[in-house]
């Protein structure tokens, strides 16, 4: 008698899935969830599911669909243009890229706002720039220059390029961490500008943490403006955005038009430095196996159609396929007519910005890989009313609710966007 070997591998699959779920005695997570809230639970009802809610946590009960939660009303700025004094004439130029991501971007752009409106300097609209060469967009490929320039009216002055007569040779390089600070400007950068005259700004990254502080500063709502409220698609990429989010949402009929974004990126889980080794240390990703058992634990179902931001498929997601058969990349569901430009080439910028977007408006976010991406996409997610964002971690027990892995960022309120929205 033959052998299945489609049945060995069904079989491997199933067992391993077993073998995880009853071993699962190691909490490990991005950040930590221990706190506990406070507060009186009430009963709610989320689309078909009866649910419990504790102090805006979803908490699913026996019989619901799945985990779905419904989205929060969006916020509004907190931060009023009236507050901000009148622009003084411009002393100089502040020059700078956007560069790494849609991640980096939001942050990239705050701190060169706060800096030229500190220094009464002009801002130069920026150019972006990939991770490749060749990879060099001018601002409007990507972004709406007209939108941009509107939304720091009065705040900063803007301008679309240097003076012809400003070599950009001439320029101080200048370098700020990210959420740079009134006295890191004094200290480190206003000096230089006082002799320079113009300066090119770029900021490095000691830390991901976006967590707000209990210390207010008067660029605080500069940084929230410059964070929040200046980078908005073009109208060709965000219709790009939409059509894809259009195309989910109709493979995902069986569940009232409701999917999952998932950042997860091979090329990522390759780095040795990934995952965390030995028993103190959290791990820092999941692979696609970990991502398709956390997804059932926490409840949904298998006909759940899944966004992936890894660029093109690969053999190492099919684990995830053969739970899921619902997963797709970019290539699976963009318009075809779209292709040759923005899938280019892989890891490109314009590749990023979908991702960000697509995960910023899904209905559940989980991030497979922490970092900075996972942080400016709470950050937009929070802003949007969608604080959908599961957090894989290692709770002991075969099953756990879904308000077990809510993201820190929303369970504790303590995302940088609680201080920009309200």
């Amino acid at each position: 008698m033959g052998i299945d070997l489609r049945q060995v591998v069904a079989g491997i699959l199933t067992l391993t899935m077993f073998v995880m779920l009853g071993q699962m005695i190691k909490r490990d997570h991005f950040d930590s969830l221990q706190d506990k809230l406070p507060g009186e639970a009430q009963d709610v009802q989320v689309g078909n599911a009866n649910v419990i809610e504790k102090d805006g946590l979803v908490k699913l009960s026996k019989g619901s669909k799945g985990p779905w939660m419904k989205d929060s009303q969006e916020l509004k700025p907190c931060w009023s243009r009236t507050t901000f004094d009148g622009i003084e004439q411009s002393r100089g130029y502040v020059t700078f890229s956007l560069t790494n991501g849609p991640e980096y971007h939001v942050s990239q752009m705050a701190d060169a706002v706060i800096v030229a409106r500190y220094l009464a300097a002009a801002l130069v609209l920026p150019d972006i720039r990939g991770g490749r060469p060749g990879d060099e967009r001018n601002f409007e490929d990507i972004y709406d220059v007209e939108k941009f320039m509107k939304s720091l009216d009065g705040v900063v002055k803007v301008v679309k390029q240097l003076p012809n007569e400003i070599s950009i040779r001439d320029l101080a390089a200048v370098k700020v961490p990210n959420r740079v600070t009134e006295d890191h400007i004094v200290e480190n950068v206003q000096p230089i500008f006082k002799s320079k005259g113009n300066i090119r700004l770029a900021t490095y990254f000691p830390t991901v943490n976006m967590r707000k502080t209990t210390q207010r500063s008067s660029v605080d709502s500069v940084s929230c403006l410059g964070m929040f409220g200046t980078l908005e698609l073009q109208p060709e990429v965000s219709e790009v955005v939409d059509s894809m989010i259009e195309r989910l949402r109709t493979l995902s009929r069986k569940s009232d038009g409701l999917f999952i974004a998932v950042d997860l990126r091979v090329d990522v889980l390759e780095n040795k430095n990934c995952h965390g080794s030995g028993t103190n240390v959290a791990k820092s990703c999941y692979n696609a196996q970990e991502i398709a058992l956390f997804l059932r634990k926490v409840g949904f179902d298998t006909d759940t159609t899944i966004y992936l931001t890894q660029s093109k498929w690969d053999n190492s997601l099919s684990v995830l396929k053969d739970i899921f058969p619902k997963t797709y990349t970019k290539e699976n569901i963009m318009p075809e007519e779209k292709k040759g430009k923005f899938l280019e080439f892989e890891g490109s910028e314009l590749e990023k910005v979908i991702d960000f977007y697509i995960c910023s408006k899904s209905d559940v976010f989980v991030p497979a890989l922490s970092g900075l991406f996972y942080a400016n996409v709470a950050g937009k997610r929070i802003a949007l009313g969608k604080p959908q964002i599961l957090v894989p971690a290692d709770i002991p027990g075969t099953s756990a609710t879904v308000t077990n892995y809510l993201s820190p960022y929303v369970a504790k309120k303590n995302h940088l966007a609680y201080s920009c929205f309200c």
